[in-house]
């Protein structure tokens, strides 16, 4: 059954993570699809997916919102309400924030692929708004404000047909927080670009990741010292200053660099590290791609992407002591690198395209049948 019209819903357009790349193979599935988004800053995703017509929404002319669009989420719920669909068959949202709420027709299938029910409502509200974060005023001015964003987000969690979850452990937080029941489909891994080559080992660890809060980085920067490994990380956030003051010199701040530079860099690295708690976690499958093996924390999507002592080490506790431990074992231990990457292989895109055009078809079916 054909799916029809197709519009195509993502929160922000800043950059290209897990959650864009997805949207990139559902833009290259449906190439006539029409994409709504909440903020579009040019030039920062894909031409895949920049070449699709986007709407976007007030939140667009807000002053300085290409640095600072974190700053006005509670306008996101009113932004993404205005969003009309009309003419369209199908919507897909990708959700990480807001957008798993937007406002239908009743004769429009809408299927959610949640990455993560939105964090900073629900369990992660120190990590991004706490005191020690942003001082003890802004932070009690902001806990009412997540708090009714939170109520927005579970009363508004129906407006979705369907959710597929890109995890078990996303599946549980959405069975928690929406009392909805979801399908999982993993993540796309560009396996073909990711993959190894001849480069051997160099004895430093990686990191590659956005610098916010709940990512741990602080713990990566101890370990590898604790370890006397040297750390590279990649990568940029509003945590930057504070965690290169954080480091004194124990790391190397890269910054953000090209896929084909940190496709390098996993090449060359003893071990890519994961100390933060994941929905799910790209990093380390594209590590795993390329070969190298992974130390991540042992909870969260981790546990459905790392092998224990096969693709990398799962680490019980969050801490400098047990990762640097874990550190120093990886850097010793033999992988077999053909093993490593016959695992990141069953994550690739046609494998995700395939499962996610199969649910859609099977909606719009449904939708017929009604």
């Amino acid at each position: 059954m054909t799916p029809g019209k197709i519009a195509l819903v993502h929160d922000w357009l800043t950059g290209m993570r897990g959650g864009e790349r997805a949207l990139e193979v559902l833009c290259e599935r449906y190439p006539h699809a029409e994409l709504f988004t909440l903020l579009h800053i040019p030039g920062s995703a894909s031409p895949t997916i920049e070449r699709h017509r986007i709407h976007t929404s007030f939140i667009q002319n807000l002053p300085a919102v290409a640095r600072y669009y974190r700053q006005y989420l509670p306008l996101f719920p009113t932004a993404v309400e205005r969003f009309r669909f009309d003419g369209f068959d199908t919507v897909i949202s990708i959700s990480h924030c807001c957008v798993k709420s937007v406002i239908t027709p009743t004769t429009t299938r809408h299927l959610c692929y949640c990455l993560t029910p939105m964090r900073y409502a629900w369990d992660q509200f120190d990590a991004y708004f706490g005191p020690d974060r942003i001082g003890f005023l802004r932070s009690g001015f902001m806990r009412p404000v997540m708090a009714h964003l939170a109520r927005w987000d579970r009363e508004t969690a129906d407006r979705a047909d369907r959710y597929v979850a890109i995890s078990h452990y996303v599946a549980g937080s959405i069975g928690r927080y929406y009392n909805r029941e979801s399908s999982v489909v993993y993540p796309p891994v560009n396996t073909e670009f990711f993959r190894p080559d001849q480069s051997a080992p160099e004895g430093f660890a990686l990191v590659v990741s956005a610098l916010v809060p709940y990512k741990r980085i602080t713990v990566a920067i101890d370990a590898c010292a604790r370890a006397k490994v040297p750390l590279k990380i990649v990568g940029d956030g509003p945590e930057r200053s504070a965690l290169e003051r954080h480091a004194s010199g124990r790391a190397e701040f890269l910054g953000r660099l090209s896929d084909d530079e940190v496709r390098m860099l996993y090449r060359r690295a003893a071990v890519v590290l994961l100390p933060g708690e994941e929905d799910f976690g790209i990093v380390p499958l594209e590590a795993q791609a390329c070969g190298r093996p992974v130390v991540a924390l042992g909870r969260g999507g981790a546990l459905e992407t790392v092998r224990q002592g096969e693709t990398g080490l799962l680490v019980d506790e969050l801490s400098a002591e047990a990762f640097g431990d874990a550190v120093a074992k990886a850097v010793e231990q033999k992988f077999d690198v053909a093993a490593i990457r016959e695992h990141a292989e069953q994550f690739g895109r046609q494998r995700f395209g395939d499962q996610i055009e199969a649910l859609v078809k099977n909606s719009a079916a449904a939708s017929t049948a009604r």
